[in-house]
């Protein structure tokens, strides 16, 4: 027992997640500034003091075991929680989180995300949390054009922001399981759960869209189900791991093309590889530009009702105190998001053009 805890450090643990995640122990030597050599050594210590098998020597990738897997699962916990304990105790002594991790789901504008990103970072260390300014999402075009996947840096309130993507019930998995403390962009019809509080972002009309080009392109009544089936639908899969994956606006027995986000899924409509319904917003420009054109449909176009919801302290945990607080950080991104500019922005603003009224 003295020997597995040894071995079951966190830059063991680590150190089995990047290996899986790379899928070989050279490029994961790679990411962690290793030889393999010292990899593979490491690993049949872990190997030897656990007394199990980790990896199939038989495949030439980093192909887990089924207790390797069992490891890798329970070590990413683990990590998590470690996090969780060190983000709770740096709280505790300065009422900043030392880590914020955010879901976002992929309707969301990423340009009102990183500017709300920005206007976090411009907090000086020793602030309060800052007066919610209704324009902070709307002030300058972001400099920022990367993909929100993730990222990670140091704010100067000293919290690290993790910004991750996720689709449709992902949103709410990466809630309930406790990977987020924030997810923006979540359905309002799913039941919240407890230690969970919820507000309603907006609504998002969504659109049934297609290429000038496409076969349907030239109807002129309403679509109906019939019609669709004959023509492939594009699709965006959802990101849910453990729960029950949505599944929206698909006709059984139609043809699917399955991407991984909304993005895409516009790629593939512009492309004239198939049809679907999108949100209104992420396709304005496109459709003033022509590139794509809306049809309707016999069935009602849909509309999203959004919301953002919160991990709320525990108060009967271990050392909560009689009456748990949000972290500064948390409660500075619900001020932003208390103001209705910068709901609309997230939901709307998916282009660098003022919207209206502003």
């Amino acid at each position: 027992m003295t020997d597995s805890r040894n071995v079951l450090t966190p830059d063991a643990l680590t150190m089995m997640d990047v290996i899986a995640r790379t899928g070989s122990f050279a490029a994961a030597a790679r990411e962690l500034g290793k030889v393999p050599s010292s990899l593979t050594y490491s690993v049949r210590q872990l190997e030897d003091a656990l007394d199990v098998l980790l990896f199939d020597r038989r495949s030439r990738q980093a192909q887990l075991t089924a207790a390797g897997t069992e490891l890798l699962n329970e070590g990413r916990r683990l990590l998590d929680q470690m996090d969780a304990v060190a983000n709770r105790v740096k709280r505790v002594a300065t009422g900043w989180e030392t880590q914020l991790s955010i879901a976002v789901d992929g309707v969301i504008s990423r340009l009102t995300m990183f500017e709300l990103c920005e206007s976090f970072y411009s907090l000086c260390a020793s602030s309060q949390v800052a007066t919610p300014r209704p324009d902070a999402a709307t002030r300058a075009p972001s400099r920022a054009g990367a993909a929100i996947d993730d990222a990670g840096a140091h704010g100067p309130p000293g919290t690290r922001l993790r910004l991750r993507t996720e689709v449709l019930t992902g949103t709410w998995e990466a809630l309930a399981s406790g990977q987020v403390d924030l997810t923006i962009g979540v359905a309002m019809d799913r039941t919240s759960m407890p230690g969970v509080q919820i507000k309603e972002l907006g609504q998002l009309p969504f659109v049934f869209a297609i290429a000038p080009h496409h076969p349907l392109a030239a109807m002129t009544q309403p679509l109906s189900d019939a019609e669709l089936l004959r023509h492939r639908a594009v699709a965006v899969a959802d990101s849910a791991q453990r729960m029950a994956p949505a599944t929206l606006n698909l006709l059984p027995g139609q043809e699917v093309l399955t991407v991984s986000s909304m993005q895409l899924k516009i790629e593939a409509l512009l492309r004239c590889m198939g049809c679907g319904f999108v949100p209104e917003p992420m396709v304005r420009e496109h459709i003033a530009a022509g590139r794509l054109v809306i049809k309707p449909v016999q069935r009602a176009n849909s509309i999203g009702r959004l919301g953002y919801a919160w991990r709320v302290p525990d108060g009967s945990a271990p050392g909560a105190g009689r009456k748990p607080q949000l972290g500064l950080a948390l409660r500075w991104w619900l001020a932003q998001l208390d103001s209705a500019t910068t709901r609309q922005a997230l939901l709307e603003r998916h282009s660098m053009a003022p919207m209206a009224g502003m």
